[in-house]
């Protein structure tokens, strides 16, 4: 299946690689699938897939999202033999409410004096270009305020997000709050959601809810 594909994959440490192995591990462990991502090499990722065009992080799998597994003992099997990225799929676990760094920020300051208390505090992953991943409840669609926003990306199902410690081209993907420091919990996405709303409003974007109905997108039309 790699070819001659393993000499180019980025080094990494006997250290590295047992980490790698380890957190996806614990990730099963906790009731979190995993699948194996396209390893690093040089500035692209290979997945040893014959005539794979995708350069960019991607999972190694072509059926990543019927194999991704928390059974741990197969989880690790996976790691043995290549230093994958570790992916996790969204819209089965959990989902991931995506945004820029500093409304990231933002929300992350919000949340943290925030009286419902772990109630909306849960797990959050930065990536190195930026991008703030707020891994919430899977089930519920943007509220409608964010339906239009291009500043906010859910990840349901179908989709898969980079986790720490991932090694991307720009760096290492990284938790801003551990799911150890969440105890492991997960907040409603709503919550979480009324927070990004503050959040944009106090930066000035403008949301569906605050446009006149002249103003509102018109609907995408099919083909």
């Amino acid at each position: 299946m790699w070819g001659n594909v393993g000499p180019r994959v980025a080094h990494l440490s006997p250290l590295e690689r047992v980490r790698l192995r380890r957190v996806a591990v614990r990730y099963a462990l906790h009731g979190w699938p995993v699948t194996p991502g396209a390893c690093l090499a040089n500035r692209r990722f290979v997945c040893g897939r014959a005539g794979c065009p995708t350069v960019g992080c991607h999972p190694a799998l072509e059926n990543w999202e019927h194999a991704a597994s928390a059974d741990p003992a197969r989880v690790a099997t996976w790691w043995r033999e290549r230093p994958h990225g570790v992916l996790l799929p969204t819209g089965r676990a959990f989902d991931v409410l995506e945004v820029a760094a500093h409304f990231g920020r933002r929300v992350l300051d919000a949340v943290a004096t925030h009286p419902a208390g772990f109630g909306v505090r849960g797990p959050v992953l930065v990536t190195p270009t930026g991008r703030w991943m707020f891994l919430v409840r899977p089930g519920d669609p943007l509220r409608p305020e964010l339906e239009h926003c291009f500043h906010v990306v859910r990840h349901g199902p179908g989709s898969w997000i980079a986790a720490p410690p991932t090694r991307l081209p720009e760096g290492t993907v990284r938790w801003a709050v551990a799911p150890e420091q969440a105890r492991w919990q997960l907040p409603d996405s709503y919550l979480v959601q009324n927070a990004l709303i503050e959040a944009f409003r106090s930066a000035g974007v403008t949301l569906t809810s605050d446009l006149l109905p002249g103003q509102l997108p018109l609907p995408r039309r099919g083909g």
